[in-house]
């Protein structure tokens, strides 16, 4: 699998004020930096919860949401970077 970088990988914000739509990327790359498993939010444009998953202590995922939502986490320790496959 090969991935083209579109931003910086940064931390998430951990709560939905400080969610972040990742460069409005509709693919995000996250990785859980911590020894602990992490709660990982999408919400929508209005703040509302779309869904919610774990993301276990070292794991890498991507994730795939519209243009406008936002992803936050339980802990700064999650780190997103905009994605695409290519």
């Amino acid at each position: 699998m090969s991935i083209r970088l579109y931003a910086a990988e940064a931390a998430c914000g951990t709560n939905v004020g400080a969610a972040s739509t990742f460069a409005d990327s509709t693919q995000v790359r996250l990785f859980n930096n911590s020894a602990a498993n992490q709660l990982v939010t999408v919400a929508n444009a209005a703040d509302a919860t779309l869904g919610t998953m774990t993301l276990a202590d070292g794991e890498i995922t991507i994730i795939m949401k519209d243009s406008t939502d936002q992803i936050f986490a339980a802990a700064a320790t999650v780190l997103g970077t905009p994605v695409k496959y290519s």
